[in-house]
């Protein structure tokens, strides 16, 4: 039976169980913007009180393999989503996996839900299931799990999923990123269908409005079939890094890459291993039967090149490149969440300093505003004098330009070798650096209150490195940061406090 899925029965109550992982997060606003009702199951609910759609789903503490919370979750419920992986939790994850689909299938039935929804991984065809990966197997072991439950089940199946905090699109991006030279296993010849993260939810959305006859498997993938040495060279070219140097060399066993993984990238090893074993496996889609119910859209599925531009685009366009130091609501589900692991969404220095003021939060926020230009920087002057220097040395623009105002900053204004990039009046300035640089980066200053009423001054100074030589060139400055941004901190909350706009010393505010 076929028709389309995105037409039909709407406002369904859909369970999301692993709305704080990297799908789940994604997908609730999805299912939100579709006009279904949701509610959350998650071990640690808390986690999720910082996402903008927390206040809209009803959430519930509890485990999946716990059958009395899944119970009460289950309860009034149509569409079941598990986006859960035991990966990452220790040898036993293939059973406790089984253990919790068993408890999920069967709740699912004694409430009365019409439908589940799984996203498992992509599996070869004709490989016995006992020379499958761990992971691959345990994936495949639980989605027959859902095959089998009297509940129709719907079964994505997907390879490399390509968006920031998938993990194995941060392992691509972390070999990439710090190794332009690559001494590999022969599995980056493997092929692979990479799949827009996107498009998963396309998928994910429609598939709760699939007929009830349907239960089955679906393979879901982008158009273009990719070795991951193809994957890893578009990567460097998309992030504007020199093409890479790649060799694979037959010694190096999925064991023995899986070290080599766990040391170049922060993915934790308990992940890494798991997933570079699997990538022995060739993963390619066999069907393409889900169109059948999800007609594919104008330009959909994203091309590899597309969504990995679109998983990338915070650090290449300068707007979305805020998210990184703001924080901010994602605009699109490529773009990182605040329950992403720390290791996701590549490498992100930082320096933070604060303060406690002995002045009103106006006085500090007049200093801010009137950093930079004549008043200087409040810190070690010469040490921005050979920053600007070696700017213009390298073609950049130094610290000639100024600023336009010796008061007042509005966005889009140069401000030496920075521009403004956002302000929030009395609160927040952040400038985004134009010097030459491997690398993105930012400074930003806030003048705040804490709970007692003092005022406070945050400064964090935040950098995007680019390429190996980026690494390098943080950690080569770093120890000179205590004395540059730690000294301007210091400078410019003993400058509100005394009501200057700049240091007794007429400029720079040297201590």
């Amino acid at each position: 039976m076929s028709g389309d899925a995105t037409k039909g029965a709407t406002g369904s109550t859909c369970l999301v169980a692993g709305a704080t992982g990297y799908i789940g997060g994604r997908l609730v606003p999805e299912l939100l913007k579709a006009g279904h009702r949701v509610r959350c199951l998650a071990r640690s609910p808390g986690k999720l009180r910082d996402h903008p759609w927390a206040a809209d789903v009803e959430t519930v503490r509890g485990d999946v393999t716990d059958a009395g919370a899944v119970a009460g979750a289950m309860r009034g419920i149509d569409v079941a989503y598990y986006l859960v992986h035991a990966l990452g939790t220790g040898s036993g994850f293939e059973e406790t996996d089984r253990r919790a689909a068993q408890v999920f299938g069967a709740e699912a039935h004694r409430a009365g839900v019409r439908r589940i929804v799984y996203l498992g991984g992509l599996t070869p065809r004709g490989v016995p299931a006992h020379e499958l990966s761990p992971h691959l197997r345990s994936r495949a072991e639980v989605g027959q799990i859902f095959l089998d439950a009297p509940v129709p089940a719907a079964v994505l199946q997907a390879a490399v999923i390509i968006g920031s905090g998938s993990a194995s699109f941060e392992m691509l991006r972390y070999l990439t990123e710090r190794l332009p030279v690559m001494v590999t296993p022969r599995w980056v010849r493997t092929r692979s269908q990479p799949i827009g993260v996107q498009d998963v939810l396309r998928y994910l959305v429609a598939s709760a409005n699939m007929p009830a006859s349907v239960n089955r498997t679906f393979d879901v993938g982008g158009p273009d079939v990719v070795t991951y040495l193809e994957m890893m060279r578009s990567y460097a070219t998309v992030a504007g890094l020199r093409r890479r140097l790649i060799v694979p060399v037959p010694v190096l066993t999925p064991r023995l890459s899986s070290h080599w993984v766990g040391l170049v990238t922060p993915v934790p090893r308990s992940i890494a291993r798991p997933l570079t074993e699997s990538l022995r496996h060739e993963v390619v889609c066999h069907e393409d039967d889900i169109t059948a119910y999800v007609p594919a859209a104008p330009g959909r599925p994203l091309p590899y090149g597309e969504a990995l531009a679109l998983a990338l685009r915070r650090v290449q366009d300068a707007e979305v490149a805020t998210r990184w130091s703001s924080a901010a609501v994602p605009g699109a589900p490529s773009d990182p969440l605040p329950t992403d692991p720390g290791w996701a969404g590549g490498s992100l220095y930082r320096d933070e300093r604060t303060m406690t003021v002995d002045a009103p939060r106006e006085s500090l926020w007049k200093v801010i505003e009137g950093i930079g230009g004549d008043n200087g920087w409040y810190s070690f002057p010469l040490a921005w004098a050979v920053r600007g220097w070696l700017d213009r040395f390298m073609g950049g623009v130094g610290l000639r330009r100024g600023r336009r105002d010796a008061e007042r900053l509005r966005v889009g204004d140069s401000l030496d070798f920075w521009r403004v990039e956002e302000i929030e009046p009395g609160h927040l300035l952040r400038l985004r650096a134009e010097m030459r640089l491997p690398g993105l980066a930012w400074l930003e200053m806030y003048a705040e209150r804490d709970g007692r009423g003092r005022t406070v001054f945050r400064q964090r100074a935040l950098f995007h490195p680019r390429g190996l030589f980026g690494h390098a060139y943080w950690w080569s400055v770093s120890p000179f940061h205590a004395l540059v941004f730690g000294g301007m901190a210091r400078n410019i909350a003993q400058a509100a406090a005394k009501g200057m706009s700049s240091h007794p010393d007429g400029r720079h505010g040297v201590r």
